[in-house]
């Protein structure tokens, strides 16, 4: 089975979602999962994970329950206050994790505006009771953040990551070698995975083509290899720069030449194997 490891679901509000800016104004509106259904099964997919969005903790539990109405939502990576105390945060988890759904934690780091975000000790305290409840956490940077989020990682080498949107390389600007040395010096922690998703939104989103997009996903085969390379739309943000079936088809067209068994990994393998999803 086919597995899109990255979907956004929201009803849109301006203060709910303040990233939604206005280069993203087609966005701000409510996107939810019948929206998705077609397209997905259209390109071949028919699973997904939701992703959150926003850092609330009422998301996540709507997300969950989403995931309860529509059975192709396999699993939800929310949000919890990872810098809570501990006591907060170890009963928060507690809850969040007794749904069979609630496979990870996301923070939106890439908006901080420390750039060593992910290295303060409240934060890393709370990454530090993830492993508790087996839950991966996924790390959203940007290139500049590659280097702490390296050392970030190696502080935690039972704990499982998965790099989101390849850290948002600058497709658009051709920006290429410093980016790569970068993501080699993240992939060599082999408890982190990466996500091919996100890519369309860091190219030009008017002009994009596959082979302005194919260098990066070369540098990512590179580091991770196949068995750690995971498949996603990052719709609707993706719908900015391109449609949920051109979205994919990049990543899908790309893998044409591979093995059979590293296209399934990709596309669906590696994701049950990180998230231990239930499919």
């Amino acid at each position: 089975m086919r597995i899109d490891a990255h979907q956004h679901f929201w009803r849109y509000s301006a203060a709910g979602y303040p990233w939604i800016d206005g280069a993203l104004a087609p966005l701000q509106r409510d996107f939810l999962p019948n929206d998705a259904l077609a397209e997905m099964s259209a390109a071949g997919f028919h699973a997904s994970l939701a992703v959150q969005a926003t850092h609330t903790p009422a998301e996540t539990d709507w997300l969950l329950g989403l995931a309860d109405a529509y059975p192709f939502i396999a699993g939800v990576i929310g949000w919890v206050d990872l810098q809570a105390d501990v006591d907060r945060l170890r009963a928060e988890l507690r809850r969040v994790a007794a749904h069979p759904k609630l496979v990870g934690i996301r923070h939106i780091a890439q908006d901080e505006a420390d750039d060593r975000f992910l290295l303060r000790p409240a934060f890393c305290r709370g990454i530090a009771l993830l492993e508790e409840f087996d839950l991966v956490y996924d790390v959203l940077v940007r290139p500049r953040h590659l280097g702490v989020a390296a050392e970030f990682v190696e502080r935690f080498p039972r704990q499982r990551f998965v790099l989101d949107h390849l850290a948002k390389p600058d497709i658009r600007g051709r920006e290429i070698d410093r980016w790569a040395c970068d993501l080699r010096r993240v992939a060599k922690s082999p408890h982190v995975w990466a996500k091919l998703s996100g890519l369309v939104t860091e190219a030009s989103w008017n002009d994009w083509t596959p082979d302005q997009i194919a260098p990066y996903l070369d540098v990512a085969f590179d580091c991770f290899g196949p068995e750690r390379l995971i498949i996603g739309s990052d719709w609707p943000v993706c719908t900015v720069a391109a449609g949920y079936g051109r979205t994919m088809t990049l990543v899908l067209d790309y893998l044409g030449n591979r093995p059979v068994d590293e296209r399934d990994a990709v596309t669906g393998g590696n994701a049950r194997r990180c998230w231990r999803v239930p499919t």
